[in-house]
């Protein structure tokens, strides 16, 4: 059997990372193995708004088996620059439905610090609805 190579996540362009998010990161019924190819044992999850950080691979592994209830999610894009991603995704848990930015900064190929954001949406105020288009992303 041919050994699957890992691809250098720094060498992917726009096109090929998202491909990556959508069959691989967040499609992926096997995290040990998305982890482990993935990201270094020094890896970082940051979540600022509810003021937690996740400190290394296993512990992220750890995380994501155990989440209750994983969300589904739909990518939007994702934007490459020199070692650095930005993912803009909706994560929609059953019902309950956000938007999510994700800046993944890259080391040696692999997802070193990724640091989340999440925002509900809100209904816009009428005062600026003259200057504004009413959009469904």
């Amino acid at each position: 059997m041919a050994e699957q190579r890992v691809p250098d996540l720094e060498e992917l362009d726009e096109k090929e990372a998202t491909h990556f998010f959508n069959d691989v990161f967040f499609a992926d019924p096997s995290p040990e193995a998305v982890y482990q190819a993935n990201h270094p044992e020094d890896y970082i999850m940051e979540m600022p708004q509810s003021g937690e950080l996740i400190r290394g691979r296993e512990n992220m592994r750890k995380f994501h088996e155990a989440y209750p209830n994983t969300p589904s999610i739909r990518l939007r894009r994702v934007l490459v620059r020199d070692g650095l991603w930005v993912v803009e995704a909706i994560n929609d848990y059953s019902g309950q439905v956000s938007d999510m930015t994700m800046i993944i900064e890259l080391k040696d190929g692999r997802i070193w610090r990724d640091r989340r954001y999440y925002a509900e949406p809100f209904e816009a105020p009428e005062w600026r609805a003259q200057w504004v288009e009413r959009v469904v992303f």
